[in-house]
């Protein structure tokens, strides 16, 4: 069983910075990819970053570029994402998920496998 476990979260000032982490545990299939997700209340969830494990292929929105920075330890076992210049559209619950790599999805897909239970980050 895959678990996934997000952390970090919580309240910032605009302009400032935040590092939210999730930890990969369990049969993880070796993941090839791992994607942090938002969701805000009402809307959909959107990719923001994934990151190729082991790798070096990253992958932004285009609302995010520039201001976030996805990464893993040398482990492979913990995924980061550095929030730069938070703005109060990144207030949503982020969550990490992946799926089996051999259903070579697209990494920014909603429909992934495996999820974390989400960590809150609220920008005022």
């Amino acid at each position: 069983q895959v678990q996934l476990v997000e952390s970090g979260g919580g309240s910032v000032q605009a302009g400032g910075s935040l590092r939210l982490s999730c930890a990969a545990s369990g049969h993880t299939y070796n993941f090839d990819y791992i994607t942090w997700f938002r969701q805000a209340p009402g809307k959909k969830r959107e990719g923001v970053a994934a990151i190729e494990v082991g790798g070096s292929q990253t992958y932004y929105a285009d609302s995010v570029k520039g201001r976030f920075t996805i990464s893993e330890d040398n482990a492979k076992t913990t995924l980061y994402l550095e929030i730069d210049n938070v703005q109060p559209e990144d207030t949503a619950i982020y969550y990490c998920a992946a799926d089996r790599p051999w259903r070579r999805c697209s990494p920014m897909r909603t429909d992934l496998a495996f999820w974390g239970q989400g960590t809150q980050v609220t920008v005022s």
